[in-house]
């Protein structure tokens, strides 16, 4: 059977735009997208995805790549696929401002380390939600559920079809302000704890001017700290679950 050189050319730019999407979603999203993961295994995680998705997206549009249109659908590929992944991206980052924020009221502000998911110098608070927040995200087979919804958005959004809207990108900036309201949330318990042994200290340096607050003082709110964060887990973890589900819900929302 003699297969002709235009065919296999069409096929090359059908599978090109899936592909660009999901390498796209795989270079911003989490876990996938960490610097510890070498782009080397995002393109063959990429390749692979799109090789079982492709069959079933019957796709007719062509384009040259090399054209201004082909320009514009590529760079649109390239939008969807960041924009699934930073959504989970703020997530993330949430659970890690929550752990700075906690590690500041703690008086661990100074204590970091440097981040292997994104490269970056982050409290040792944040990097244990961080942490337990990947462990949980991967035990409800979140990247999974991530992988499913990014296969379906090839349903709302088809491949080369000028589709995508400004309100997309819209709604994206707008859950990012959810970023500040989800880190609040799981930091306010240990947050109010260590408050209010700040407090007492307060109190007892006023009532005995001779005690020494900071050589008690910092101890003692570390501790508390560390006996909170242990005591606030079984509220944590509710937190957790419905920072994940608000985000596959939006994600469900936008792209499916």
């Amino acid at each position: 059977m003699a297969v002709a050189a235009d065919d296999i050319l069409l096929l090359i730019e059908q599978f090109l735009l899936p592909f660009i999407r999901l390498g796209s979603f795989f270079l911003a999203a989490p876990i996938f997208g960490a610097r510890t993961v070498p782009v080397r295994i995002r393109l063959i995680l990429a390749f692979g995805v799109t090789v079982l998705l492709f069959p079933a997206l019957n796709m007719q549009t062509t384009f040259d790549v090399f054209s201004p249109q082909g320009l514009v659908v590529i760079l649109q590929e390239v939008l969807i696929g960041i924009a699934m992944g930073l959504i989970l991206q703020f997530t993330m980052a949430a659970i890690v401002m929550a752990g700075h924020t906690i590690a500041t009221a703690m008086g661990l502000g100074f204590a970091s380390s440097a981040d292997p998911q994104n490269g970056v110098q982050v409290t040792v608070v944040g990097q244990f939600y961080l942490i337990l927040a990947t462990l949980v995200f991967l035990g409800v087979d979140g990247h999974l559920v991530a992988l499913d919804i990014i296969a379906n958005s090839f349903t709302r959004f088809p491949v080369g079809a000028f589709v995508l809207d400004a309100i997309v990108f819209w709604e994206v900036g707008l859950f990012s302000t959810q970023m500040f309201v989800t880190g609040l949330l799981l930091a306010m318990p240990v947050m109010t704890g260590v408050l209010l042994v700040n407090l007492a200290f307060g109190v007892m340096t006023r009532a005995a001017p001779q005690l020494n607050i900071f050589s008690i003082g910092f101890p003692m709110a570390m501790l508390a700290g560390f006996i909170l964060m242990l005591l606030s887990l079984p509220v944590f973890m509710p937190l957790l679950d419905t920072a994940f589900t608000q985000t596959f819900a939006e994600l469900n929302g936008m792209f499916n």
